[in-house]
């Protein structure tokens, strides 16, 4: 796979502009864990419900992948990518009304709709910057942007952490007190909060659309590197390339997994009787951990590390965090969930690269199936939060006080990780080769 049209000494206007699409992807995904708790006060919701705001923007992608390679056919990736960015400002005001009806519907149609948004974005974003140069550098330039992701998701979680989650403990201790009709003042008080906040993103989201219209974005194709042309003669279907369908089980399961790491980090810590005002930061643990990683990445991948073997070590760390996860208790606990940022941080950008490779004139379809694998995140995340509530439930008919009952379902539901680390593992030493 290579670059058409693109000189190589000319690649970097273009690598800093999707590394600024990258920051706003991050910045906007990873508030969720910001999101999480204060939905589940300001709705009163149980966890499984709670953790409906990843299934809200992670779902998007299935809707809208398709979709958006269809449209980046037709109007390209400039003018595309500045639709997503209008799209994600739409979603953003919706969260005006939601606040002022307090209603959980309409906040998730507006987490949905920034979903949608974000989908244009990386439909276009992430083949763009795997065929920006040689196929084997893939995951270096995919763990940049991911360093750009993950700085600017750090940040978005300290801030909206600061704003959403700050007094929320004392809120919470008011709440089992007053009367149902001062409760319901406070909800509203709280809910207001978010409006802002909101107000200010969408206007942001507004201007980068209208400039990136003007963004010196190059025309690039993927070029086919099989070992002989017949050989790609002879595949005339996506079903006849066994690797990128489990390449895509593996992006499923993996986005779990790190949505999972990074979205219900701050309600595990307050689960575990760890104040608000301290677990707001956990999801900056997580989302650091993974900067220190992808900067390790950049570093070593091709020169000293090939692309499948640091998915391999990343699976391996994976499975071992997962466990330690489980065995472990209070802040300890916490941290290895946010050691899982390790695990994760080089699986996406190898992941990518090694499904692409060889998919030719079939490269676009293939990255539209990547990204609606990011589905996982809408899925395996309630299904933690689904897990967390039976194991309460269990434990309170056996006598369990509410606190122990909680604190402990929500560490035994941590097992979900570990068949999602086997299955990337597999995918790392046998599923990228299948069919090749």
């Amino acid at each position: 796979m290579a670059v058409n049209n693109v000189p190589q000494n000319k690649n970097l206007v273009p690598i800093l502009i999707i590394a600024g699409l990258f920051f706003i992807f991050g910045f906007v995904t990873w508030i969720n864990g910001a999101l999480i708790p204060y939905m589940k006060i300001i709705n009163e919701l149980t966890e499984a419900q709670s953790y409906l705001v990843a299934s809200a923007f992670y779902i998007s992608y299935v809707f809208m992948a398709l979709p958006a390679s269809y449209i980046l056919e037709k109007i390209g990736y400039r003018k595309g990518m500045s639709l997503g960015l209008f799209v994600m400002a739409i979603g953003s005001l919706v969260f005006i009304p939601a606040a002022e009806a307090r209603t959980y519907w309409m906040f998730l149609s507006g987490i949905f709709i920034q979903g949608l948004g974000l989908t244009i974005l990386q439909t276009a974003a992430n083949p763009y910057i795997t065929v920006l140069g040689p196929i084997e550098s893939g995951a270096k330039r995919i763990a940049i942007m991911g360093i750009a992701n993950k700085i600017a998701g750090a940040l978005g979680s300290i801030i909206f952490g600061a704003i959403l989650l700050s007094g929320i403990d004392e809120v919470k201790e008011k709440l089992s007190v007053v009367s149902v009709e001062e409760k319901g003042k406070l909800l509203d008080v709280m809910a207001d909060s978010v409006v802002m906040p909101y107000i200010i993103m969408a206007v942001v989201l507004f201007v980068l659309g209208l400039l990136i219209r003007k963004a010196p974005l190059p025309h690039v194709e993927a070029e086919p590197i099989s070992e002989s042309s017949d050989s790609k003669s002879s595949k005339t279907s996506i079903f006849q390339f066994p690797h990128l369908w489990l390449g895509v089980l593996t992006l499923f399961v993996y986005v779990g997994a790190e949505v999972i790491a990074g979205d219900t980090i701050i309600s595990y810590g307050i689960s575990l009787g760890i104040s608000a005002e301290k677990a707001k930061f956990f999801t900056t643990f997580t989302l650091m951990a993974m900067v220190c990683t992808y900067a390790l990445g950049v570093f070593l991948i091709p020169k000293y590390l090939k692309q499948h073997t640091a998915l391999q070590i990343s699976a391996v760390l994976g499975i071992i965090f997962s466990i330690c996860i489980l065995v472990t208790t209070g802040f300890t606990s916490v941290l290895f969930v946010a050691a899982l940022g390790i695990a994760n941080a080089l699986v996406w950008p190898a992941v990518w690269p090694l499904t692409l490779d060889g998919l030719g004139k079939f490269t676009k379809t293939g990255s539209a199936l990547l990204i609606m694998a990011i589905a996982g995140g809408a899925i395996l995340t309630p299904l933690y939060g689904r897990l967390v509530d039976v194991a309460k439930h269990s434990l309170l008919s056996e006598g369990f006080m509410e606190n122990e009952a909680l604190a402990f379902a929500s560490t035994s539901s941590y097992w979900i990780l570990l068949p999602c680390y086997v299955i990337i593992l597999f995918f790392s030493l046998k599923g990228y080769k299948l069919g090749k």
